[in-house]
């Protein structure tokens, strides 16, 4: 008996139609590649920052006051345009090159206000989130004590007194707060090397009859 062969005919392979949206990737795609444009532009500035808080902090040393005011109408401007980034961006509020310029700005700020008015700004004045103002109030402790010890090679007593008084009030704010492990409990556990340190050279002047 003879087996009857059927030749049917290949079914037609569908086209393939995408499952993806297409403008959904492209869309994430251009937030990602702006996220990264803007955060570039934020290290760039930060940079600035730094070097602007550093020379400011060391024109106030000098009491070249003048000068200094010169660098804080640009490093303002500069931090102003940070913080517009920032608005836009807000996952790079914390971002390690924003924190790190920020709590410089602070400490340089708040060092010439001190020099210049015996005033600490706060942080709404300065336009900065709270953890980074408390970053910056704990580096400030120490060029407070470098003044008082070059206050007290001048014998300008009375600013070492100050001095000592400010900073053991800056302690004993920041002790009410409960900072963890973070990078703010290092930073604070540094303040009492400091209160340490101008509490010694009180002392030592006391122990002269200078003060």
């Amino acid at each position: 008996m003879v087996k009857k062969s059927f030749n049917k005919a290949a079914k037609p392979i569908k086209q393939y139609t995408s499952l993806l949206d297409k403008k959904d990737l492209e869309d994430i795609r251009n937030r990602m590649n702006e996220f990264d444009k803007q955060r570039e532009i934020l290290i760039k500035l930060g940079r600035d920052v730094i070097k602007l808080s550093k020379q400011i902090i060391y024109s106030a040393h000098r009491n070249e006051l003048k000068e200094a005011e010169k660098l804080i109408i640009e490093i303002k401007r500069l931090v102003e345009e940070e913080n517009k980034i920032v608005e836009a961006n807000p996952k790079l509020i914390y971002s390690g090159s924003f924190k790190v310029d920020v709590q410089e700005y602070v400490e340089a700020i708040c060092y010439f206000e001190f020099v210049k008015n015996k005033r600490i700004p706060s942080h709404r004045e300065l336009k900065v989130g709270g953890e980074h103002y408390l970053l910056g109030l704990c580096d400030l402790t120490g060029e407070l004590v470098r003044k008082a010890v070059n206050a007290g090679i001048n014998a300008d007593y009375s600013q070492v007194l100050l001095i000592k008084e400010l900073v053991s009030e800056i302690y004993g704010e920041l002790l009410k707060f409960d900072f963890g492990n973070g990078d703010l409990r290092k930073k604070f556990d540094g303040i009492k090397y400091e209160l340490k340190k101008i509490e010694d050279l009180v002392l030592e002047l006391k122990l002269r009859d200078r003060v």
